[in-house]
């Protein structure tokens, strides 16, 4: 069950459920190049094993690193409601931060030249006298913006 569908209020609704763009995973990806270019270099022979062994290297610095993008991707929820903006993440160590819509100031978008074109960029919410932490990598950034100010 997700955090919010636990949190929510009697008739408080969830307009816009967000999570981290799948950009997160781009460093696993780009670990895995090397080990798809050192494959092709395999060969019997004591120099076929140093290249094997940087394959398998590369291969489980690249697992890693995907199993702790997805975990973090997973354990992340972005969420907006008719009453606030809720920003959950972690497993066993929860960290959340709410917002009621009321003491909204700004919602504030940065994106990057690939954040516009594969539509992911960070988000920061003012509010009165507080807040919300810097959210990186948010995928639909424009659209959470939306469902926050158009109230």
């Amino acid at each position: 069950m997700r955090y919010i569908e636990e949190i929510l209020q009697p008739g408080e609704q969830v307009l816009f459920a967000g999570t981290l763009h799948w950009i997160v995973y781009l460093p696993a990806m780009l670990i895995l190049v090397p080990a798809v270019g050192a494959l092709t270099q395999v060969r019997e022979g004591p120099t076929g094993m140093s290249w094997l062994i940087a394959v398998i290297a590369f291969a489980v610095a690249s697992a890693v690193m995907f199993l702790s993008a997805w975990f973090r991707r997973w354990t992340t929820e972005i969420d907006v409601t008719d009453r606030r903006i809720v920003y959950k993440t972690g497993f066993i160590r929860r960290h959340t931060v709410e917002m009621n819509m009321d003491k909204v100031e700004s919602v504030d978008v940065d994106q990057s030249f690939w954040g516009r074109i594969l539509d992911y960029g960070d988000i920061v919410i003012r509010g009165t006298g507080v807040g919300i932490e810097p959210l990186h990598n948010v995928g639909a950034p424009l659209a959470f913006r939306n469902k926050v100010t158009a109230r």
